[in-house]
């Protein structure tokens, strides 16, 4: 296998990502296994995104968030899932220089997923505590702009990183321990000094998971305050059930990325860091939706629908083929 390739003037224009090296069938087996469940992981968020789009009656802030979340979703977990499958099966293993950054810039989309979780966790904030007010405040155009400011923030909050990343020079070698371009394995082929870059990429990510972290925490803090003085036990069921699904995801997902990016030695053993980064590449996209639509009447009622409409119509198809061939 290669250990570097290098360009004209000497710097790295490839980079080699040894994957999971193991026996063929064992790496047949992970690509059987990381493909169906990539493709539940697609067909999970997909169905979320068509039920919100299809019933009027998931037309509000809460769905509104939880689509583009769901479509989040699927554009994070492809931008690394694919490329791992390809080289499983593949002997070259590469990823061009400018591949392995846009996968760092596409992989780190935890910004956005971070916005897009504190403002859901602001909308049942005004929902539960707010209930009178809610119509006012959390309008069609204040949802809009919610949405946009989570896309643009999460976007604009990765450049930072990437820009001082492609200013590091890579000279070789250029065989990355991983299946993927992730920070700390890529920064380590440097061959110069690269402290301060480290520094500044941590305190971003950082910053951006435990503010978000922490305001979902006081979010949620006021809200149990409100729901424990309810008079009502079915009240209290409902803001709680309400309330439940969204906790879920932010548990799995914090629990998750916190467990990447902060547990002590993690990146100090290679097959550590590969299983708890493909356990946080994976688990939040695949049990998002399965959390949603299991937990939430009005989204199985709308995918209910939706399968239905899909019955019919191959039904009808089939109906129309049969007709054909006996006329």
């Amino acid at each position: 296998m290669r250990t570097s390739e290098s360009n004209i003037s000497g710097s790295v224009s490839e980079f080699i990502l040894l994957g999971f090296p193991c026996r063929r069938d064992i790496q047949i087996f992970l690509f059987v296994l990381f493909s169906f469940i990539y493709l539940l992981i697609i067909m999970g968020n997909t169905s979320v995104i068509c039920a919100v789009w299809s019933s009027w009656k998931l037309h509000t802030p809460m769905y509104i968030f939880l689509a583009n979340f769901s479509f989040l979703e699927i554009c994070y977990v492809s931008s690394d899932v694919p490329q791992m499958l390809a080289n499983i099966i593949s002997q070259s293993k590469s990823i061009s220089y400018v591949g392995c950054l846009l996968q760092f810039y596409f992989f780190s989309m935890c910004a956005a997923e971070c916005l897009f979780l504190s403002v859901m966790a602001f909308d049942r904030f005004l929902a539960i505590c707010r209930p009178l007010h809610y119509p006012t405040i959390m309008t069609h155009h204040l949802c809009a702009w919610l949405v946009v400011f989570c896309w643009a923030g999460g976007f604009l909050w990765l450049l930072t990183p990437l820009i001082l990343i492609s200013q590091v020079p890579f000279c070789g070698p250029n065989t990355i321990d991983h299946f993927l371009c992730d920070l700390g394995p890529l920064l380590a082929l440097s061959c110069a000094p690269v402290s301060g870059t480290t520094l500044i990429c941590g305190i971003m990510s950082s910053l951006i998971i435990f503010l978000t972290f922490l305001y979902i925490l006081g979010t949620y803090y006021c809200v149990l305050s409100v729901v424990l003085q309810m008079p009502s036990g079915s009240g209290r069921h409902k803001a709680f059930s309400t309330c439940a699904s969204h906790l879920a995801v932010v548990s799995l997902f914090y629990g998750s990325i916190m467990m990447m990016y902060i547990s002590p030695g993690s990146g100090d053993y290679p097959g550590m860091q590969k299983f708890v980064t493909l356990f946080y590449a994976l688990a939040t996209p695949f049990f998002n939706p399965l959390i949603y639509n299991f937990r939430n009447k009005d989204m199985e009622e709308a995918l209910k629908k939706i399968l239905n409409m899909l019955l019919w119509k191959s039904l009808k198809a089939s109906k129309v083929k049969f007709n054909i061939r006996h006329h």
